[in-house]
């Protein structure tokens, strides 16, 4: 069967059923790329991020299927079979049945133009333009290759057409029910559909275009996740190699002092006031609350992962101009990313007097980090910022567990000091300070990095982010942090086991406000487009099940934010 790959004209709408209301409206996974085109040398070209056309186009009376490539600015035309279009971890959505039918029930999956993910996420973002060839072309799937379980389809489904309940329009497809042609119209006009992966590995994806009596075909090869280097695939059909870059790649390395830190890369993590014999102490509580380790934080390293990078949106100024790279580890759990929370759970809420403080006293680092929280209405509550001046603190009831949005504005090594401490029952004041540190990005390898405060230097990373390094107070010029919140602090945030929120619309994104309350705390007691059509460019899947960067709205609470400012001198 060929279908119609068109244009439609009906403006799109959000319609997305997610756990919460969406940090920058994003979907679940995030990218490891943002580089645009890279060629190693010798190697093939590598595409990370950025607009991509095939365009079959008559040369010299041929017909010939090539690539314009706009990734890195001025378009350059390049042959498909040169090419590795990697679709990073960002890519990945977890999805729900009609919406794509492909894909199977419900499932993990990796989608470019993916609905939730087009435009918010560093990835290519291919399309198909005819116009060039005469007329209408015909684009046929003549070749598949892929992982043993994985599959490929190339579909249109929006908004509208969920409202309606109609089924996705495939265009093409690896299995055997899917189309194996679709027929591109000779307008000129750019199209978008999306393109699914239901597995990380390499894909060949070998495209027959007909039009006008005449024929090429052409191998695409696209890595997907993160398991393979993209710059390793041999281009189109794999059997033509390149040659590897020129001598070893470098690593960076360090030679810690202290016993190799404990890395934590993936899950749960709550950074935690416990009871100690002196009062209170700040530790590492690494799993589930039924499989637990404890760690002391001058003994691990966090490592923020490049599947945490993702673009800056508009209302969220405070983390930086629109569109600029932010690394964010969500409120919700993604698999594959560092979870970290605050626990309070130890402490009765009989042992202490008032609130348990977590005061950021330091940052040191290549970038600023943030922690806020978004709310149902898409309020944004900035607890902890380092960009404007430290010291910061939150404030979070006793016997209690709650988790915030962390954000980091470059790669590279950072340290951030903690003063944990509280008001006990019988009145003593109490108090721990600690230094964590955290790996952001993959420009250094996290188990070279000597933990803690760190006398010694960190190696720093091959290809840092450029951004300027945060001032910030050492800990011996910060006040002890308070026990109790002001009056001012925000009101409480919604418990962990919230019910799912509609995700706002993208034309209304979340405005920065320091009323909106925390997120995800808890006490630990309790027009449619016709057949074939594309309704616009840019559109792509219609429901989600828990985006990455879902987060909690309203509800009951255990943690309140308190601002401090340093006073000029």
């Amino acid at each position: 069967m060929t279908t119609a790959l068109t244009r439609g004209s009906r403006p799109l709408a959000i319609m997305a059923t997610a756990a919460g209301a969406a940090v920058f409206i994003g979907a679940a996974g995030l990218v490891a790329g943002g580089s645009g085109t890279a060629r190693a040398a010798g190697g093939p070209v590598v595409i990370e991020d950025g607009a991509i056309d095939l365009v079959p186009r008559l040369v010299d009376t041929a017909l010939r299927l090539e690539l314009d490539d706009h990734s890195g600015g001025a378009p350059v035309v390049r042959d498909p079979s040169e090419v590795v279009v990697h679709a990073g971890p960002a890519t990945k959505e977890e999805v729900i049945s009609p919406a794509y039918p492909v894909v199977g029930e419900r499932v993990d999956a990796y989608f470019l133009n993916g609905f939730l993910n087009a435009g918010r996420i560093y990835a290519p973002e291919p399309g198909w333009k005819g116009g060039e060839a005469g007329g209408d072309t015909e684009v046929r799937l003549a070749d598949f290759d892929g992982p043993d379980t994985g599959l490929f389809a190339l579909y249109t489904y929006t908004p509208e057409m969920d409202a309606d309940d109609a089924p996705a329009v495939q265009h093409l497809g690896s299995d055997d029910g899917a189309p194996h042609s679709f027929t591109l119209p000779g307008s000129g006009e750019r199209t978008e559909p999306t393109w699914a992966f239901t597995q990380e590995g390499v894909y060949r994806l070998t495209f027959t275009v007909t039009a006008g009596g005449r024929s090429d075909t052409e191998t695409l090869a696209v890595v997907v996740g993160d398991d393979v280097d993209p710059a390793s695939v041999v281009p189109g059909d794999g059997t033509t190699p390149t040659e590897p870059p020129d001598g070893p790649t470098p690593t960076p390395t360090a030679t810690p002092t202290r016993p190799p830190a404990h890395v934590i890369d993936n899950g749960h993590l709550d950074l935690a006031a416990r009871p100690a014999e002196d009062g209170l102490a700040f530790q590492i509580k690494e799993g589930t609350s039924q499989n637990y380790a404890w760690h002391e934080p001058g003994t691990a390293v966090l490592h923020v992962k490049p599947a945490a990078k993702r673009k800056i949106e508009e209302g969220y100024a405070f983390l930086g101009e629109p569109g600029d790279p932010v690394w964010l580890l969500p409120m919700r759990q993604v698999d594959g990313l560092v979870w970290p929370g605050w626990s309070t759970e130890e402490f009765t809420t009989a042992d202490v007097r008032g609130d348990v403080s977590f005061r950021l006293d330091s940052v040191q680092g290549p970038g600023s980090v943030a922690v806020f929280s978004t709310g149902a209405t898409g309020g944004v509550s900035v607890g902890l910022d380092s960009r404007d001046g430290l010291p910061d603190e939150l404030h979070h009831s006793a016997h209690a567990h709650s988790h915030w949005n962390w954000t980091f504005t470059a790669e590279g090594v950072y340290r951030t000091t903690f003063t944990v401490g509280a008001t006990l029952a019988d009145g003593r004041t109490v108090s721990d300070t600690e230094t964590l540190a955290w790996v952001v990005g993959n420009g250094t390898d996290p188990s070279t990095v000597v933990p803690g405060d760190a006398a010694e230097p960190t190696p720093a990373p091959t290809s840092p982010e450029p951004s300027a390094t945060v001032p910030t107070p050492s800990v011996s010029d910060t006040p002890p942090p308070s026990a109790t919140p002001p009056s001012s602090a925000a009101p409480p945030g919604p418990t962990e086991d919230a019910g799912p929120v509609p995700v706002p619309e993208a034309s209304h994104p979340a405005t920065t406000g320091r009323g909106a309350g925390p997120a995800n705390a808890s006490g630990s007691g309790g027009g449619s487009a016709p057949a074939g059509g594309l309704a616009a460019t840019g559109s792509g899947a219609a429901v989600v099940a828990g985006g990455a960067l879902a987060a909690l709205g309203a509800g009951s609470g255990a943690f309140v934010a308190a601002r401090r400012r340093r006073t000029a001198r």
